[in-house]
Order: C-alpha cells, then structure tokens, then sequence
C-alpha cells in the first residue's frame, strides 16, 4: 500500500501534464500565473513528502526511487516548454539561455546513468551541499521564469534596459544552477570513475 508521502511524490508527477499544459501559451498571463501555483504546489509537496517519511518512519525503497525521478521530470519539461515557447531569452545575450538550460538537462541525464551505474556495483554517492545548491538555484529559476510571464508588468531599468525582474531574476539563477551543474557533475564524475575499470 501506498504511504502518503509516496503518495505526494506521484501527485508531482501526475501533475506535470497539467504545468506543461498551462505554460503551452506563453502569451497566456492567466495560465502563466496558475502554472506558478501548480508550480509552487509541486514544491510544497517535494518538502512534504521527504520530511514526513523521515518524521513517521516511512521511508520506503519506493520512495527513493520516486523523488529523484519526480523532480528530474518536473525540471525536464518545465525547461524543455519554456525553451520551446522562447521563455529562456532575455537582454545581452538573446536565446543563449537556452545553454544553461541545456547544460542542466545533460548533466542530469549524465549523472542518473552515473548513479544507475554506481548502483549496481553497490557504491552510493551522497548529495553534496553544492548539490543541493544547485537544486535551490533550479527551483528559484524555473519559479521566477513562470512568474515572469505571468506578471509583464513587474519591470524594472537595469543598464539602460527595461527588464521584467522576475524574468531576470530567473535567467540570472539559470545560470547559476548551470555552473553549480557543471561544478558537481564534475565531482559525479570523479567519483565514479575511481570504480570503473
């Protein structure tokens, strides 16, 4: 049977057609805003559901399995639609955010083979601080990104440029969990490539 945090875990990911579905229309201020909501739910749930394993003693090999996965494929289409509607653009570089974007995506794929890997030849690798960095940087980012399209009012003038903020907020920690992404990839790496022949 199904524990509850189990439970949220598979609403995250039951939930991702319907935030795709909302972000599909970037000109859609309405659905932009509910897609945060979703959005910001989806994280309530991510929180929830790991803290009331630990609290009530629950945590499951099921629920291991899950959470990454949820995650991996919340961050995987929300970047992949605001690409594809032309969200990842902004001022000095144009479309060049979809880089960090890509990089991101890489390194998650890169590093749940490295893990499925490391598995089966029973060598865990713990999450780093810089990890979970990472991973806060990514939460921030997609948020404000959605935030952004759902508020076009929210402007400010930075360097002569007039700016949606919590657009640039969400380009400016893109970034960030890119480097962050690049950074502890490279330690994944290191790490399996000591038990690899």
């Amino acid at each position: 049977m199904l524990s509850l945090p189990n439970m949220l875990t598979l609403s995250r990911i039951v939930t991702v057609p319907l935030l795709v579905a909302l972000l599909w229309w970037p000109g859609w201020q309405a659905g932009y805003l509910a897609a945060f909501a979703v959005y910001a739910l989806m994280g309530i749930t991510d929180y929830f559901d790991g803290y009331l394993a630990r609290a009530q003693g629950t945590v499951s090999k099921l629920g291991i399995f899950l959470d990454p996965i949820a995650d991996k494929i919340m961050v995987a289409a929300v970047l992949l639609v605001l690409a594809a509607q032309g969200v990842l653009t902004g001022p000095y570089v144009g479309d060049l955010h979809v880089i960090a974007g890509l990089v991101i995506l890489l390194r998650e794929i890169a590093v749940s083979g490295l893990r499925e890997f490391l598995g089966g030849i029973q060598v865990s690798v713990p999450v780093s601080k810089l990890a979970k960095w990472k991973t806060t940087f990514q939460i921030i980012c997609l948020g404000a990104l959605i935030l952004g399209k759902g508020t076009p009012w929210w402007t400010v003038t930075l360097a002569g440029q007039t700016v949606n903020l919590p657009h640039t907020v969400g380009l400016t920690t893109l970034w960030a969990a890119a480097v962050l992404t690049v950074i502890t990839g490279w330690d994944y790496l290191r790490v399996g490539l000591k038990h690899m022949d």
